[in-house]
């Protein structure tokens, strides 16, 4: 996965004054923990983390009284302020190569589906998938192939195979994607059904006026 390098400074204040001085000078709050590891406050600037999928690795590049150290991290949880789409606060979650790591993978659909030719409708209900594993063997995407899927057909988490040492989390029975029936196909069909005996009560009165 992409590894990313993001310069960060340690705090000593807390709290919603301290944080809102803070996103006054273009920073947020954040904070750095792991297993095992004793919690470091931080700030880092507000326009490092708007480019940031989520998914990529975190080099955290620390400044503090007595110089600089790297921390290398995943981004945990980021707060976003719901009006401007501003972040908030960030939790950063220490990785260690030689310990497994959840995520959440996004899901690259490929191909063009044999269903959707034929009129049907993708229903992509699932973009992520829950996995554990080695951070280094962990993909930055997971390719599914829905060339083969037809009208009525479905894939899910179980029927998708990763690479040795990486387990999928989310369970078997949750729907990926699916090709359903076009709505409007299934409305045509339906007023078919309904007005048939509507039509054939008709042309049977009228031929019956005629022979009288």
């Amino acid at each position: 996965m992409e590894t990313v390098e993001l310069k960060a400074h340690t705090r000593r204040e807390s709290g919603k004054g301290p944080a809102r001085r803070f996103r006054e000078r273009g920073l947020i709050p954040a904070v750095f923990y792991g297993p095992g590891a004793e919690s470091i406050l931080l700030t880092v600037n507000s326009s490092d983390m708007t480019g940031l999928s989520g998914t990529e690795y975190i080099k955290l590049m620390i400044e503090d009284d007595d110089g600089k150290f790297e921390k290398l991290s995943i981004v945990k949880e980021l707060q976003i302020e719901p009006v401007s789409r501003n972040p908030l606060h960030a939790d950063f979650c220490e990785i260690r190569m030689d310990h497994n790591l959840v995520m959440d993978i996004p899901i690259n659909l490929t191909g063009q589906s044999a269903g959707m030719e034929a009129g049907g409708i993708l229903q992509f209900s699932k973009r992520h998938l829950k996995v554990s594993g080695l951070p280094f063997l962990l993909p930055d995407t997971i390719e599914i192939d829905i060339s083969k899927l037809d009208i009525g057909d479905s894939i899910k988490a179980g029927d998708v195979v990763l690479g040795e040492g990486i387990e999928i989390l989310d369970p078997p029975d949750v729907r990926i994607v699916a090709i359903s029936v076009a709505r409007a196909v299934q409305e045509v069909e339906e007023e078919k059904i309904e007005e048939l005996p509507e039509e054939k009560g008709e042309e049977l009165e009228k031929e019956d006026n005629e022979g009288k």
